[in-house]
């Protein structure tokens, strides 16, 4: 029995969740080959096997939104401009015009992008955004002037590998807290947000979502759309090593292998090795928090995770009567900690580099009316500053409740549960109970050769999605250093949903011409190429 003989099943899903045997079959005529690849153990670097299994075309690591449009945008799901919409961008909604017949991937990116603004560095991104959400900066809710086909018969096979279930880091988020997006901003192509949620509303923050229901609008749409047979659950790369160039891999091109293993119910690890042409980064940049980089960072009392401090409220580790919280950092996270700790009664010192009034806060580009909270810790960060009385720090130079301590640093953690601060020339310790390093996180893309920092704008740094991005292609999303390998969302600047689905367009757009043009589309009623 092959299945048996393979454990096939076993490894890479049972038909629920990846391809069944039919669907391979019609894809891949060499069924066994397949699985072989699947099941093949770790090799070493520089081991091949001595007969090369079927290479998917393309292999997304990373199941969130990212991973999930771009899964969409290649199972044959094609935009189309809809000719019954009016753009209010004139000048686009005549190049619309112009080719109206012709899907949107079958464009050129170049030319539809070309002219436009918006809030990301990658102008497919904006493109894409203001076909999905027109004039969304000025206020505006206009419905999107795309219509979708599914064209089955151009379709790219392709495997979704992801941690957990579709959604990404969404699942792991504090569920009652609200997005930063409004909830249409965090939509997919071709299923409404609100359609789904039930039009759930939240007086003045009414339009905007929790984490909870956002992941569960994510898994849903996968199942709504189709698309469960691309994914592969609890699944942890290893490595991605590039195998051969040129006449090896049947005719010119990069041959990548993806190793790991897939995590089973019963805590099994079972490897596997997968070939494909081409491989997307789609991982986020939530692996690994930034760190101060200061003595005593990794005391037992020093978090990077507001997750942490939640479940030391939960266990009654904290109350009233507690040492201070430190709170480090002036973004949303940290924002998010304050609030947590001060809707539980538990006193908060608040540090970070920047100047209140620098325009740079993040504070400062959120609505008031829609971001309340948010702007209730910035007027705390601007009006409860910690002032030297005199040279000796006290009490009396706090607030009761809360007390930021802007251009400030953190010098050092110590054993006896003190923290030291710097500003104003002047060194200053406080006894706290807890301490959140809230400053950022970074990609860890510890499975690429040098973990990825040659891919790099800069690349004698370490990847980092504000500071130094992937180095693309800005209509491909191709990675300048490395043809065959894709990078988008975070990766390459996009932080946020709405933007991130321009890659998942670019990637999708360059595929299908480069596969066409090769004559490798896939049929999904067929079991050859077109």
């Amino acid at each position: 029995n092959f299945l048996q003989c393979c454990n096939f099943e076993c490894l890479i899903g049972q038909s629920r969740n990846i391809w069944n045997l039919s669907h391979i079959s019609s894809v891949f005529p060499s069924v066994p080959a397949l699985a072989q690849a699947a099941v093949m153990p770790l090799l070493e670097e520089t081991t091949l096997p001595q007969e090369h299994p079927p290479t998917l075309p393309v292999v997304i690591i990373g199941n969130g939104p990212s991973g999930i449009c771009l899964s969409y945008l290649l199972s044959g799901y094609k935009p189309y401009f809809d000719t019954a919409t009016v753009h209010p961008n004139p000048i686009l909604y005549r190049k619309l015009q112009e080719a109206k017949h012709i899907p949107i991937t079958e464009q050129a990116m170049e030319y539809l992008s070309e002219g436009l603004e918006g809030r990301s560095r990658n102008p497919v991104a904006v493109l894409f955004d203001t076909l999905l959400h027109p004039n969304a900066d000025f206020g505006y809710d206009f419905p999107p002037v795309l219509k979708w086909r599914k064209d089955k018969h151009q379709q790219i096979p392709h495997l979704v590998l992801g941690k957990g279930t579709p959604g990404g880091a969404w699942h792991a988020m504090e569920g009652s807290m609200l997005t930063v997006s409004l909830g249409i901003w965090m939509e997919l192509p071709g299923v409404n947000y609100r359609d789904l949620t039930n039009g759930l509303r939240r007086n003045v923050t009414s339009d905007r979502a929790t984490p909870e229901e956002i992941s569960s609008y994510y898994k849903d749409y996968v199942k709504l759309k189709g698309l469960q047979k691309n994914f592969v659950d609890n699944t942890y790369v290893t490595s991605v090593h590039k195998l051969c160039q040129g006449e090896n891999n049947g005719g010119g091109g990069t041959l990548w292998e993806v190793r790991g293993y897939r995590q089973l119910q019963s805590d099994t690890h079972v490897p596997f090795s997968l070939f494909a042409e081409n491989v997307v980064l789609a991982t986020g940049a939530s692996d690994s928090p930034v760190r101060l980089g200061v003595e005593g960072e990794d005391l037992p009392f020093v978090f990077h995770s507001i997750s942490d401090l939640g479940l030391a409220v939960s266990q009654g580790k904290l109350d009233v009567n507690s040492d201070p919280v430190l709170v480090v950092g002036a973004g949303l996270s940290a924002a998010d900690a304050v609030l947590c700790a001060c809707n539980s009664n538990i006193r908060v010192l608040h540090v970070f580099r920047k100047n209140t009034d620098n325009p740079d806060l993040i504070f400062k580009q959120l609505p008031k009316t829609l971001y309340p909270e948010y702007h209730k810790v910035y007027n705390m960060m601007s009006s409860q500053t910690f002032s030297v009385a005199s040279s000796v720090c006290s009490s009396v130079n706090l607030f009761p409740d809360y007390t930021s301590f802007p251009e400030h640093c953190v010098v050092s953690f110590q054993s006896d549960m003190k923290c030291l601060l710097q500003g104003d020339n002047s060194l200053k310790a406080f006894k706290i109970s807890m301490a959140l390093v809230l400053i950022g996180t970074n990609p860890n893309l510890f499975f690429l050769k040098g973990q990825g920092q040659y891919l790099g704008q800069d690349p004698t740094n370490p990847i980092s999605c504000k500071q130094n991005p992937i180095d693309i292609n800005p209509y491909t999303f191709e990675c300048t250093k490395e043809p065959g390998l894709f990078a988008m969302g975070p990766l390459v600047g996009d932080n946020f949903v709405r933007f991130l689905k321009g890659g998942a367009l670019g990637i999708a757009s360059c595929l299908l011409k480069r596969l066409k043009k090769k004559e490798k589309l896939f049929s999904s009623e067929g079991n050859s190429f077109i």
